[in-house]
């Protein structure tokens, strides 16, 4: 299935650091429309590593449906620093 371009919204967390985390990923089509929606406990990890396999994960679904344009959302400075 082939989305010219998606809109990706991620977070991940931990409680502690590291501590018990979890990552949500949520995929839009450019009308906006609910694509796909995923949540996941990790087990321990920091906070950094629950938002960095959140990305990983919403990257490899953006590939899966054939994505041309990726418009990310995340809360997290040092990830979008780097993705930059």
């Amino acid at each position: 299935m082939n989305h010219k371009k998606i809109i990706i919204y991620t977070d991940g967390g931990a409680r502690g650091n590291p501590g018990p985390s979890g990552i949500g990923v949520v995929i839009y089509n450019e009308n906006k429309e609910l694509i796909e929606e995923h949540s996941d406990f990790l087990g321990i990890a920091t906070n950094n590593q629950a938002e960095y396999k959140a990305v990983i994960l919403a990257l490899k679904k953006a590939q899966l449906l054939e994505a041309e344009e990726l418009h990310f959302y995340l809360d997290s400075e040092l990830v979008v620093k780097q993705l930059r």
